[in-house]
């Protein structure tokens, strides 16, 4: 028979015990209620396509004056409203957004064609990718090959790299650190027609980018221009606070472009790249609380600069990646972090305004003047990417 002293022993053992347990249940709980994300997103995309019904014009942003800013499927955003729909189809397995998905991926069709921009991988795959991932649907794949070859052009071989830019400020060979995100498409190409040349062009751009485009804190030039023999001739910016600064959303396109290089290859290079650029943008001293960085992270009048929640969408989105290869719990709290910062109430949308997008404060431009402070198209795409592999990873 236990003693009364004994007994209590125990009984305080068990409220330790306990306790313990609760508190690291409660230390568990997700920071970001996926579903109801995902019920918000469907409720204003479902808006969205009311108020969209001219396929010839794709959600882009709001003008200042308040209007709805759409573009032509010619602009390099033309793919990320018909890849939204894709993924709350993927989410959802309504079909209803299967349809919406194809018929505003359908509407992109004719850029395959386009020779004239690098950015097919967004146009291209970020719509038919998504796609034919989720349908297997033939001639999805049939129309991104022939987007491949139309990309595979703008590559020079003397050179190494894959033209962005017809010209930047003088210089006749311009290459952007946003190029990076368009290797994944032509990665696929390689695995879907058997044709090598994709693959060398990708692993050359790559390793040409690693090697001209990074400062020694891995922070990334946004415009490395070439002469005909591929020597460098200027580093240089378009978007961001200066030629020697780190752009926010360069620095996304850098880590979520080489985690997916070694995805694809399994090159551990690209891996530890990937590594030390996240590396630098978790440890930035300009970096605030709440992880959404400034549009660029050497931007002058910090902290009385814009925040952009799209490159916080596509760091988070790699991070996430990246962390199921290194299973860092940095990687992957900073990537909570950003998501729960965007699922907010500064980020996100109030029901039925915003012109029906789902996040606030991105900025695409500010040099330029265009897209401050704002809702934009891929901030919303990468976003729910980034939702759906946090779902995954809570599973």
């Amino acid at each position: 028979m236990l003693s009364p002293l004994t007994k209590r022993m125990m009984k305080t053992i068990f409220l330790a015990v306990t306790l313990l347990i609760t508190t690291l249940r409660l230390q568990a709980q997700p920071k970001v209620d996926v579903n109801k994300e995902i019920e918000f997103a469907k409720a204003q995309y479902e808006l969205m396509l009311k108020a969209n019904t001219d396929l010839s014009r794709f959600p882009q942003s709001v003008k200042q004056d308040g209007t709805l800013d759409t573009r032509t499927s010619d602009w390099w955003c033309s793919g990320f409203f018909g890849g939204s729909l894709w993924y709350l189809y993927e989410f959802t397995s309504d079909d209803k957004w299967k349809v919406a998905a194809d018929k505003w991926t359908m509407a992109v069709e004719k850029e395959k064609y386009n020779k004239t921009t690098h950015d097919l991988g967004f146009m291209l795959y970020c719509s038919f990718g998504n796609g034919y991932r989720l349908t297997n649907n033939e001639q999805y794949k049939d129309i991104m090959l022939v987007g491949a070859e139309s990309l595979a052009t703008r590559f020079n071989p003397k050179i190494g790299l894959i033209k962005s830019w017809e010209e930047f400020k003088g210089f006749d060979y311009p290459v952007i650190i946003d190029n990076m995100m368009n290797l994944e498409f032509l990665l696929w190409a390689v695995k879907a027609s058997g044709n090598r040349k994709f693959h060398d062009i990708s692993i050359t751009h790559a390793d040409n980018t690693l090697k001209n485009h990074f400062r020694k804190d891995y922070s990334s030039y946004h415009v490395v221009c070439y002469d005909t023999a591929g020597k460098v001739l200027a580093r240089k910016t378009n978007q961001g606070a200066a030629d020697e600064s780190a752009w926010a959303r360069g620095q996304a396109w850098a880590v979520y472009g080489y985690t997916m290089m070694y995805r694809e290859t399994g090159n551990k290079k690209y891996l530890n790249q990937a590594i030390n650029i996240a590396k630098f943008i978790a440890s930035h001293p300009n970096l605030p609380s709440d992880k959404i960085p400034y549009w660029d992270f050497n931007a002058p009048d910090i902290p009385n600069e814009e925040r952009d929640a799209s490159a916080a969408a596509i760091t988070a989105s790699a991070l996430l990646e990246l962390y199921t290869y290194t299973n860092d719990k940095a990687q992957f709290r900073l990537a909570e972090d950003m998501l729960a910062s965007l699922s907010g109430k500064v980020y996100t949308a109030s029901p039925g305004k915003n012109h029906n997008f789902l996040l606030k404060h991105s900025v695409g431009s500010k040099p330029y003047k265009s897209e401050v402070n704002t809702p934009i198209i891929y901030a919303d795409y990468y976003y729910l990417e980034a939702l759906l592999r946090y779902s995954k990873l809570l599973k």
